[in-house]
């Protein structure tokens, strides 16, 4: 099996695809500017706790001479990437050219794998989305992973680079193994909502006057395995270089997702409804058909997402 770097392995999904990985027998090498939580140290044949656009770390990748690199790397909220554009344009734009240019100079069979993300859809004209539809990103966020979606496949064309780029909608879960989660505090709405009902907190919806069926927000829930099994997917299946989208195809409400979990935990949160965010459209759903009809499928419903979601809170 080949030598595979995941930067960012710290985090929720760079943490899972790192167990997924080790299970399909890879060597694993890991990346991230902060120290892993102790559930996931061990899980690495080797970790380096550096910047992974260091002078230390590019000479680490080029040393490994890695066959593939997952990039989940990089700074990740909308509302401040509004307020200070500049670390994201630096961390994500800036700090990957770096690493694109080593892999290009250095280990130009390597092949490299992006963590995108919804957000460079903004708005969407309609859903389900699908990877030719307009680009339109709100927010200093989704304009730097979109910019780095040109930047991949510039340099496909221009150098041949292999790559792969998955646009996650919702990631959510925990490893179905209990293994690794979400780490306190999360921002994502299952993790807010199931924090909420186990502390005996007040669940905040943001908005209930939107256009959709019950006024509030429709999203697409995936799965964190399952987002992971995609990536592992990439490294053995000739996956032609492109972008995908990583959803399940189906739109879920705030509301919805909260009588599910009410359904699976039978345990009722308090609630309160705010005025609504900037930048939060009605309705983002996936067409993940086009990764798909190459062998990816999901194989979590919402019900498996909450149930293993609540294990790992209430471990």
């Amino acid at each position: 099996m080949i030598n595979v770097i995941v930067t960012g392995v710290a985090g929720y999904i760079g943490g899972q695809i790192a167990l997924r990985l080790k299970d399909a027998g890879y060597t694993v090498y890991g990346i991230d500017r902060r120290e892993p939580p102790v559930h996931l140290r061990g899980v690495c044949n080797g970790f380096l706790y550096q910047d992974f656009a260091s002078d230390v770390a590019l000479a680490w990748i080029i040393a490994k001479q890695p066959g593939a690199i997952i990039h989940c790397a990089g700074t990740s909220l909308v509302g401040p990437s509004v307020k200070n554009p500049s670390e994201y344009y630096n961390n994500n734009v800036s700090k990957t050219l770096k690493l694109l240019d080593i892999v290009k100079n250095s280990m130009p069979r390597c092949k490299f794998i992006f963590s995108s993300s919804a957000a460079t859809y903004g708005e969407p004209v309609m859903n389900p989305i699908h990877e030719v539809d307009p680009k339109e990103p709100v927010s200093p966020y989704g304009e730097s992973k979109l910019m780095i979606d040109m930047m991949l496949e510039s340099y496909h064309k221009a150098y041949g680079l292999d790559y792969v780029s998955f646009r996650y909608f919702n990631a959510c879960g925990a490893d179905p193994q209990g293994r690794h989660g979400q780490e306190p505090g999360a921002t994502h709405l299952i993790a807010k909502l199931l924090e909420a009902i186990r502390d005996g907190e007040v669940f905040k919806i943001y908005g209930d006057d939107y256009p959709t069926k019950d006024g509030t927000c429709v999203r697409d829930y995936v799965h964190v395995d399952d987002i992971a099994q995609a990536h592992v997917l990439a490294l053995y299946m000739r996956v032609p270089p492109g972008v995908y989208n990583l959803g399940s195809n189906q739109g879920t409400s705030v509301k919805q997702v909260m009588a599910q979990a009410i359904s699976v935990i039978n345990k009722i949160p308090a609630v309160e409804v705010e005025t609504r965010r900037a930048g939060d459209p009605p309705e983002l759903v996936a067409s993940a058909d086009k990764y798909q009809a190459i062998g990816w499928r999901k194989n979590y419903t919402l019900d498996d997402i909450i149930q293993h979601s609540w294990k790992w809170y209430t471990r």
